[in-house]
C-alpha cells in the first residue's frame, strides 16, 4: 500500500499479515484520488472515512492537506495500525474511533459534523450496505457541495438514490459517487 501524492507521496505502508481489512487497490484509489481532484479541494478539507480498515484512504486525504480526518473502524488490530502508523508519520490531525459505522452515522450530530468528503469501504457481504447513501444524507453528514463515495461490489445499482452523480470501475473496484446540494 501506498501514498499517492501530497506531503508524504510515495510512502510505503505495510499493513500486518493478521489484518482482515481488503484495502482498497492502489490502482483504484489513485484513479479515485484523480477524479475527485477534479471536483473538490483537498486543501483544508473535513474528511470522515468509515470502514477505515488500513487507513489507506485517510493517509491519503491528510497526504494531500485535508485540515482533519476522522478514521471509523470496529477491528481492534486496524485500528492499532492506523494509530501507530500516524504516530510514526507525525500525523495529528487524523482521529481514529473505534465502532461500528452504521451506529456512528446513526448517531444525532445535530448539523455539527459536515464533511467535504464522506468515503465508505463497507464489508461487501454487510446486510446493511444498501442503506449507507440514505444514512449519510438523512444525517446530513455533508457540507453543500460534498461528496460522498461508497466502494462496493459490482451486482449494486445507486443510481436512484437521492445525489447519486456516477458509478465508475476500476478494475475489479466499483464506487458510486454522491454529491449533496
Amino acid at each position: 500500500m501506498r501514498i499517492i501524492s501530497g506531503k508524504y507521496k510515495g510512502r510505503r505502508i505495510e499493513p500486518p499479515k493478521n489484518i482482515t481489512a481488503r484495502p482498497t487497490t492502489d490502482f483504484a484509489k489513485e484513479s479515485l484520488f484523480n477524479l475527485l481532484q477534479n471536483r473538490m479541494d483537498f486543501v483544508d478539507a473535513e474528511v470522515l472515512d468509515l470502514f477505515s480498515g488500513t487507513g489507506s484512504i485517510s493517509f491519503e486525504c491528510v497526504s494531500r492537506g485535508a485540515n482533519e480526518v476522522i478514521a471509523v473502524e470496529l477491528a481492534h488490530v486496524q485500528q492499532n495500525f492506523i494509530i501507530q502508523t500516524s504516530k510514526q508519520l507525525g500525523i495529528n490531525n487524523l482521529h481514529v474511533i473505534r465502532g461500528d459505522a452504521f451506529k456512528y452515522l446513526k448517531t444525532d450530530q445535530s448539523g455539527n459534523a459536515r464533511f467535504d468528503l464522506v468515503f465508505a469501504d463497507p464489508p461487501y457481504s454487510h446486510p446493511e450496505l444498501p442503506i449507507l447513501p440514505t444514512l449519510v444524507f438523512e444525517g446530513q453528514w455533508l457540507k453543500p457541495d460534498g461528496w460522498f463515495v461508497l466502494e462496493h461490489p459490482k451486482d449494486y445499482d445507486f443510481s436512484s438514490y437521492k445525489g447519486f452523480v456516477e458509478h465508475r470501475v476500476y478494475g475489479s473496484v466499483n464506487f458510486s459517487l454522491f454529491q449533496a446540494k
